[in-house]
């Protein structure tokens, strides 16, 4: 069953609560315009969250104690002790273990009743249509340009909504797109900003309070969609700032040309430099295995992790003016998220450097 037409929420369908699940959710049962209706549409929902990160923990933590029936939970990175600071969900025994598992135990254990879907993987051009066509809404809780596009376009192309948000510093932004012909995220921001310029949390930090405002607004986002109870931020864009205790709305004009999409496009702004070979990070062991090569990690000196012996750690800021001298072998540039290895490959390749693979 499908929840979302053009016109929004439509329900064939009578779901009857359990006991357990009305003296669960009774705070949410109880609010004028809610009641059991609405909560009804919640159990039968299936919610795809993409990232389980600074977002994607205060999101899932509240979809998943209001009782969204389903909900994928998609990220191929791990728990590091930097997360911590505001991730909230995990723990120092998660250190290692791809965010996507350790949210979803978590998860399940607090509340069973919710239908919780696992995927260790990154959202792609080749998978995206298949995996949000699963879904009724999507919750970007990504933190780069790509990914965002690519979830818009798709979207788009499955007429989903989704419900956006962005942090940096102690500023962050939300909106729903894509809801009831409301404006898409290209209305918003039409083309990504060049790479060198394009800001992340890794380089200019983020105070973790933000992450639980910014995320906490999100999942009340879904709510408003999936119940039909209040008025989704559709065209509208709330700008949150922690530092100031400031919260401003702007209005979102539609664009009815970026509705016109008839297939995903290309998402990587770098992707197409003939010098640049883009790896799974996965298949680096076996591509690399036996082929000589030189390894770097970009990171920070604190984030190191050698994943190979004999990789070297040269970060980001430094990487520009580093003497590399003549180089006769790939080089293998990584990073945890990927982010700022595709700056480095970037850089080096302007520099001259031809033979560069960066890890994604």
């Amino acid at each position: 069953m499908k929840l979302f037409g053009k016109i929004g929420i439509k329900h064939s369908l009578r779901i009857n609560m359990t006991e357990e699940e009305n003296i669960r959710y009774n705070r949410q049962i109880i609010l004028p315009n809610w009641g059991v209706e609405a909560q009804e549409k919640v159990k039968v929902s299936r919610v795809a969250v993409i990232g389980a990160g600074g977002l994607g923990c205060p999101v899932l933590s509240y979809l998943v104690a209001a009782g969204v029936g389903t909900i994928g939970v998609m990220d191929f990175d791990v728990v590091e002790v930097s997360n911590l600071q505001r991730q909230v969900i995990y723990d120092m025994d998660d250190i290692g273990i791809n965010k996507a598992m350790a949210a979803s135990q978590k998860l399940k254990a607090f509340n069973p009743l919710v239908n919780i879907i696992a995927l260790d993987k990154g959202l792609e051009k080749s998978n995206a249509l298949e995996i949000i066509g699963e879904y009724d809404l999507v919750v970007d809780a990504t933190d780069n340009f790509e990914t965002r596009y690519l979830i818009n376009d798709a979207c788009v192309l499955l007429n989903k909504p989704f419900v956006f948000a962005s942090i940096i510093g102690f500023e962050g932004q939300v909106s729903v797109f894509n809801y009831k012909d409301g404006p898409t995220y290209r209305c918003l921001y039409p083309e990504p900003p060049a790479k060198e310029n394009a800001p992340n949390c890794n380089e200019n930090g983020v105070i973790g309070a933000l992450a639980g405002t910014i995320g906490a607004i999100q999942a009340n986002e879904v709510l408003k969609i999936i119940s039909g109870v209040g008025e989704p931020l559709a065209g509208k864009l709330l700008i949150v700032n922690l530092l100031n205790n400031k919260f401003s709305t702007l209005e979102i004009t539609a664009v009815a040309e970026n509705k016109k999409i008839k297939s995903l496009g290309e998402y990587d702004i770098i992707c197409n430099n003939d010098h640049i070979t883009f790896l799974p990070h996965r298949d680096f062991a076996e591509k690399f295995s036996q082929i000589p090569h030189l390894t770097i990690d970009v990171s920070d000196e604190y984030e190191f992790v050698p994943i190979e012996k004999g990789a070297k750690n040269i970060p980001l800021y430094e990487i520009e003016e580093y003497g590399f001298g003549t180089i006769t072998v790939p080089l293998v540039l990584y990073c945890k998220s990927g982010l700022r290895s595709k700056q480095a490959a970037l850089l080096l390749s302007k520099k001259g450097i031809k033979n560069i693979v960066c890890l994604t």
